[in-house]
């Protein structure tokens, strides 16, 4: 059912048959010339200029110009930002969250997950099956794009081989916005099965603060102790906030 204000349709692309909601909008059929010239305008500034030409909210109406299509975008792109605060976290903000803004359907859902999961693959492409030292700076940067702006705390695994080549990054488990549950003897458990050599724990703070809390360095010590008595290295733990990551190695945890 289309909403008031916006009405989200999707594209053949992604529901071939179905109808356009967008259709039953104020805005019906073809474009008002000032929408399609706005339209034509941002477009080419950003294919001229790129991403850093255009500010957030610009970003967003390219995104939401496939989602929908035959209204005037700005006002719901403006409305996704002052609720989420800046792009990144409006893409990475979980689809029941972004159900909650007026003008927000299905296709626009879509719309942003499809951004967020080419980000965090490209990303990922970048670190995986490579040695992760000389690939550090690539790692940090998959790990703030995948887990920096989420709302609950979430704990990965970063396993090596004895090349210290990465060779599967796996989510354990996912928690509350302050905590998240982890259990060492499944960590090395997985370790194992893998064949892996090495560890790299990997959980964010949706506060912001990557600061390590008493829970987060008792933990680190158990795993670490759990995976030594199979010969396993723990090579770092690191903790994720909005702008900056703390590594236990760097701060003389580990």
């Amino acid at each position: 059912m289309a909403r008031k204000g916006f009405s989200d349709g999707s594209l053949p692309l992604f529901t071939p048959g179905d109808t356009d909601e967008a259709e039953a909008a104020p805005i019906s059929g073809r474009l008002p010339s000032y929408i399609a010239d706005h339209r034509a305008r941002l477009r080419a500034r950003f294919r001229e200029g790129g991403a850093t030409a255009l500010p957030d909210y610009e970003m967003l109406e390219l995104v939401l110009f496939r989602a929908i299509p035959r209204q005037d975008v700005k006002p719901l792109a403006r409305l996704l930002l002052d609720t989420f605060g800046d792009f990144n976290r409006v893409i990475t903000a979980s689809p029941a969250r972004l159900a909650l803004v007026k003008g927000v359907g299905e296709a626009v859902i879509t719309e942003l997950k499809v951004i967020e999961a080419a980000a965090q693959r490209m990303m990922r492409a970048r670190v995986m099956h490579q040695p992760v030292l000389s690939s550090w700076d690539a790692l940090l940067d998959y790990c703030h794009t995948t887990m920096a702006h989420r709302e609950t705390e979430q704990f990965r695994i970063l396993f090596l081989d004895r090349k210290n080549v990465l060779i599967a990054d796996e989510e354990q488990a996912r928690g509350t916005v302050d905590h998240v549950p982890v259990y060492p003897r499944e960590v090395v458990k997985r370790a194992l099965e893998l064949n892996a050599s090495a560890l790299i724990l990997v959980h964010n703070h949706p506060s912001g603060d990557p600061t390590p809390s008493d829970a987060d360095i008792s933990m680190t010590h158990q795993v670490q102790d759990a995976a030594q008595v199979l010969g396993i290295v723990l090579h770092d733990h690191l903790v994720i906030g909005k702008s900056r990551e703390v590594s236990f190695r760097s701060a003389g945890y580990l």
